[in-house]
């Protein structure tokens, strides 16, 4: 009894973990959130709003910007200024030539605060690199992120919270060259053997990112991003003394709100459309692929579908030939699409007899005659 009581009370608390959005361990965050990278939807939520400081997990809104600044295989010359700084570093050396791009890398897996340093001087200047930074921030709606610098050393105002941080990271994963470099777990470029801080890469399946950060005022602080079954969840702790096992839980939680649902077979009919001029007035289109996703239960309520192809055809329709494409997706977001062809042979009607050919068919008609040519 004591047994069944045990596994009955587990079972309890997992329901009530999923359906409260609560993750089922404790967590030791200040701070906690979980998005839908693609939707933008939050799983989970723990003083998510709370404006704190984010230390090193900056230099995700960094490396946004210096990608956005183009020509990163743009090779500089490494200025004594640049290397002046405490905390983390990727051990930058006066002089030494490098190209934007090897900087980036050791500025997200190295995290080094001299790579941040290296970026700002090197797309624009300290101040003006600054304010891109918090431009970006306005632009993306980020009411409540401020940077003074672009490595996230403690400043008055350098803040931002949960919430925002993950809304940015969403943004920043949508770049294929921000998703390559926080996506390595270790490489070697400009000479030096880089290991990502990032233990979540080796930890937990399906990871896919994006950085470590820590201060004494700040604490541990950890964005992370992983994808399974075509989902991307991005979790972010601020001020969290046990990151690594919050973040697991964290996602696990996430990803188990999610559900297989196939939206259609393949060969499937999906949807007709008229023919003008043909034998039959319409013709059914046919699904190419099967498709299955991983939805919660709100997001099926939530599916629409459209047709991308025109309103009507004109015969002759052919089986197999091409149609368009039938998408489905939740507002403006687009969750898969298929393409469509028609399902049988439509054959064009004979041509129609012309005015002159029709009048004089009723007059030979009201006479008994025979209009037909001998």
């Amino acid at each position: 009894m004591r047994t069944y009581r045990a596994k009955y009370m587990v079972w309890v608390t997992v329901f009530l973990a999923l359906a409260l959005g609560t993750p089922a361990r404790a967590l030791s965050a200040k701070s906690a959130v979980v998005l839908d990278a693609d939707t933008g939807a939050v799983c989970y939520a723990h003083n998510a709003q709370e404006v704190l400081p984010m230390a090193s997990t900056t230099k995700i809104m960094t490396a946004v910007c210096a990608i956005e600044s183009g020509d990163l295989d743009r090779v500089y010359t490494v200025k004594p200024e640049y290397t002046r700084t405490e905390g983390s570093s990727m051990y930058l050396k006066p002089g030494e030539q490098l190209t934007i791009r090897d900087t980036l890398y050791g500025l997200m897996l190295m995290s080094g605060n001299d790579a941040a340093l290296a970026i700002a001087g090197e797309c624009g200047g300290m101040e003006a690199f600054v304010q891109q930074m918090n431009d970006k921030a306005k632009t993306l709606g980020l009411t409540h992120t401020h940077f003074e610098n672009p490595n996230g050393l403690d400043a008055e105002t350098h803040h931002t919270t949960a919430q925002e941080l993950a809304q940015l990271t969403a943004y920043a994963l949508k770049n294929h060259d921000f998703r390559e470099i926080v996506g390595t777990a270790s490489t070697t470029r400009a000479g030096r053997a880089m290991v990502n801080h990032n233990k979540m890469l080796r930890l937990y399946e399906g990871a896919i990112g994006v950085k470590t950060g820590f201060t004494k005022k700040c604490g541990r602080c950890l964005v992370s991003a992983a994808k399974r079954n075509g989902r991307t969840l991005i979790a972010v702790t601020l001020n969290d003394p046990d990151d690594w096992q919050d973040h697991a839980a964290l996602l696990d939680d996430g990803f188990a709100r999610y559900q297989p649902v196939t939206l259609h077979e393949s060969g499937a009919i999906v949807g007709k459309v008229p023919v003008e001029g043909g034998t039959e007035p319409e013709v059914s289109l046919c699904a190419d692929r099967t498709l299955t996703l991983w939805l919660t239960p709100a997001e099926q309520e939530q599916v629409e579908v459209t047709y991308r192809g025109k309103r009507f055809v004109y015969a002759p329709a052919v089986q197999g030939d091409y149609y368009g494409e039938i998408v489905y997706h939740i507002g403006d977001h687009i969750l898969k699409t298929d393409t469509l062809t028609y399902d049988r042979d439509i054959e064009q009607l004979p041509p129609r007899p012309g005015l002159l050919t029709r009048c004089m068919d009723f007059i030979c008609g009201l006479f008994g005659l025979d209009n037909t040519e001998k």
